[in-house]
């Protein structure tokens, strides 16, 4: 598993989303790895201490474009989960089906949250 984490610059909040591989290559192989530039060694309170980690700020543009990416993303893989499960899935089926678009839509909801200010890519 790799992890796409969430900042806030205060250090009270944070959350880590754990993809796959294979979904964090076809992310990074999108407009996803492009967004907000190479990540930049940044100072925040994490865990009462201060770190140094390799971070995006997630401004208000930045944000947007990331929101864009994952809304565009849901929206194509909605189309693709309800053609391939068709009627009646089996539990197995319909949550290797849908893990790709669970994943985007925690992804957007993470992005969405104001609180968090900084997205790290590992």
């Amino acid at each position: 598993m790799l992890d796409i984490s969430f900042y806030s610059t205060n250090g009270s909040q944070s959350e880590t989303v754990d993809v796959g591989e294979t979904f964090y290559e076809s992310l990074a192989k999108s407009d996803f790895s492009k967004i907000g530039g190479a990540s930049i060694d940044t100072e925040i309170h994490l865990d009462e201490e201060n770190v140094i980690l390799p971070l995006v700020e997630l401004n208000q543009e930045i944000r947007q474009q990331f929101k864009k990416i994952f809304s565009e993303a849901i929206i194509s893989e909605s189309d693709v989960v309800l053609t391939k499960l068709g009627d009646s899935p089996s539990k197995e089926e319909y949550q290797s089906g849908t893990y790709r678009l669970r994943k985007m839509l925690e992804l957007l909801k993470c992005v969405e949250n104001e609180n968090y200010q900084y997205l790290q890519r590992i």
